[in-house]
C-alpha cells in the first residue's frame, strides 16, 4: 500500500460535568462526548457523523467503506480531521462510477443515532460468500466473560455502545462510540487501515440491536457470526438468512437465543433448567391439552 497520509486527532472519550446527586451532593460525574464531525469525499460533502471522537480517521474510513463509497483500501491518499472545524476530509484515487446514484437513494436505519445506508444497500445480494464459522455454545459463554474486561467508557460515563470484533474466545479489538453503527464503522476502518490484529476476526459482537443495517455491515466485513446482548429485528433476520449470518441475540449470562444456526451451533454446555421452567414440548403439549 502506498504512503498514506493519516491524521491523529483523538480527543477523549469522555468529559466531566458537575451534577447534584439525590442526596443533595454536588460533585463531578464523567460523561460520553458526543462532537459533530463533517465528512468530505473529494470535496463532497457526504454526511455529518455524531462520535466520541476516540478514533476519528477509522470511524470515517470504515463508513465510507460499508456505504460502498470507497472501493479499496489502496485508493485511499489521505484522512485528515480537523476538529477545530468539525471535518474530516478524505482524498481517494476513485470514486464509484454511480456515486450520485447512491447518494441520492437514503435509507434512515433503526441504528441509535439514525444510522443512513445510502444507495439501496440493503437490497444487494451480491456479496463474498461468508465462511461456514462454528460455535460452540462453551466458546460462546467464555467470550462473553472475556468481554466483560472491556466498556471502559460505558463504566465510567454510560450512554454508549460497543463493538468487538472475535476470534472464537478471543477479543481482537474493541470500540465504544455514542451509536453502535459508528463503532461498527470504526472497526471496519481499522481493519482496512490496519490498525488491529483483526484479519482473523469471526465473531462479531454488540451491545445494540441487531437490525438489518448491523446484519449488513457485517456480513461486509466478511463475518458469519453475530453476538448481541439485545434483541433482534424481523430484518435483521431476513437479511441473516440472505447472507449467510448466524445470529446470537439476548445472550447474557447463560441465556442466549439462537437464529439461523445453518447447524454451525454445538450445544456442548447446556446449562441446568430451572426447575420452575418448562421445556418448549412441555409448554406446547400443556397449550394442546387445555385447548
Amino acid at each position: 500500500m502506498h504512503a498514506l497520509q493519516l491524521s491523529r486527532a483523538r480527543l477523549p472519550a469522555t468529559t466531566e460535568i458537575s451534577i447534584v446527586d439525590e442526596y443533595g451532593d454536588s460533585r463531578q460525574q464523567a460523561i460520553a462526548a458526543e462532537r459533530a464531525l463533517t465528512v468530505y469525499l473529494n470535496k463532497r460533502e457526504i454526511v455529518t457523523l455524531m462520535t466520541l471522537g476516540d478514533d476519528p480517521e477509522a470511524l470515517v474510513v470504515g463508513y465510507l467503506r460499508n456505504q460502498g463509497l470507497l472501493n479499496a483500501a489502496e485508493d485511499l491518499e489521505a484522512v485528515q480531521v480537523d476538529w477545530e472545524v468539525e471535518a474530516a476530509v478524505v482524498i481517494t484515487r476513485h470514486l464509484p462510477e454511480d456515486l450520485e446514484v447512491r447518494l441520492s437513494t437514503r435509507t434512515v436505519t433503526t441504528g441509535c443515532g439514525q444510522g443512513t445506508v445510502f444507495g439501496k444497500l440493503l437490497d444487494q445480494t451480491a456479496l463474498t460468500a461468508l465462511p461456514d464459522t462454528q460455535l460452540a455454545q462453551s466458546t460462546l459463554y467464555q467470550l462473553l466473560q472475556n468481554l466483560n474486561a472491556y466498556n471502559e467508557t460505558y463504566r465510567s460515563a454510560g450512554a454508549v455502545h460497543g463493538c468487538a470484533l472475535c476470534q472464537q474466545t478471543d477479543v481482537l479489538d474493541f470500540v465504544e462510540d455514542v451509536g453502535r453503527h459508528n463503532a461498527v464503522d470504526t472497526l471496519a476502518g481499522r481493519q482496512w487501515l490496519q490498525q488491529a490484529d483483526s484479519a482473523n476476526a469471526d465473531i462479531f459482537y454488540t451491545t445494540g440491536r441487531l437490525t438489518s443495517e448491523m446484519v449488513l455491515k457485517v456480513a461486509q466485513m466478511g463475518i458469519s457470526v453475530l453476538v448481541s446482548r439485545s434483541g433482534v429485528t424481523q430484518k435483521g433476520v431476513e437479511l441473516a438468512e440472505r447472507f449467510g449470518v448466524m445470529l446470537i441475540a439476548r445472550a447474557k449470562g447463560r441465556h442466549f437465543q439462537a437464529i439461523n444456526t445453518q447447524n454451525r451451533l454445538a450445544l456442548d454446555a447446556i446449562p441446568p433448567r430451572p426447575s420452575h421452567a418448562r421445556s418448549s414440548q412441555e409448554y406446547r403439549s400443556s397449550k394442546k391439552a387445555s385447548s
